[in-house]
């Protein structure tokens, strides 16, 4: 089931050729890494998002992991020719179902972000750590790359 979602939204972003700058809308992708699954993220305004996952983690414990942020994203830090290259930052929080217990965390993402200037799409790269507060304080490290399509409105 997973393989034949991934390919439809691999084929869906190969065919789209929208001229829309990826900072409104909802995109919709895939994220890879330390947890692996469906990322979902939606702007609120020119510089700002929410951004959620569901996925897998394979810490050590298979399990089960649903995470959202705030993010702020800084565009004029890197220059790129084409496109943009935001470096963002946010807060947001973390719970991963494992067998016996959940872990509820606090998680600081550090990434970057192109946002391809002839495409509805975009790739990132994050770097995230996580204060771990239940069942007991650890800390813990998450790192992703990911692509997501973005639904324009026009």
């Amino acid at each position: 089931m997973i393989k034949k979602i991934m390919t439809s939204l691999f084929f869906i972003l190969l065919l789209s050729n929208s001229v829309y700058a990826q900072r409104h809308g909802l995109g919709l992708g895939i994220i890879l890494g330390e947890p692996t699954g469906i990322s979902l993220k939606n702007w609120l305004d020119r510089s700002t998002a929410i951004d959620i996952a569901i996925a897998w983690s394979f810490d050590g414990k298979d399990s089960f992991s649903i995470h959202g942020d705030y993010l702020s994203h800084h565009f004029k830090l890197i220059q790129v020719d084409s496109g943009s290259l935001p470096f963002y930052y946010g807060i947001g929080g973390s719970i991963k179902f494992q067998r016996d217990d959940a872990r509820l965390g606090v998680r600081v993402p550090l990434g970057m972000n192109y946002h391809f200037e002839n495409l509805t799409l975009d790739l990132f790269l994050e770097f995230v750590p996580v204060l771990l507060l239940l069942p007991k304080t650890d800390f813990d490290i998450n790192a992703s790359i990911g692509i997501r399509y973005f639904f324009t409105r026009k």
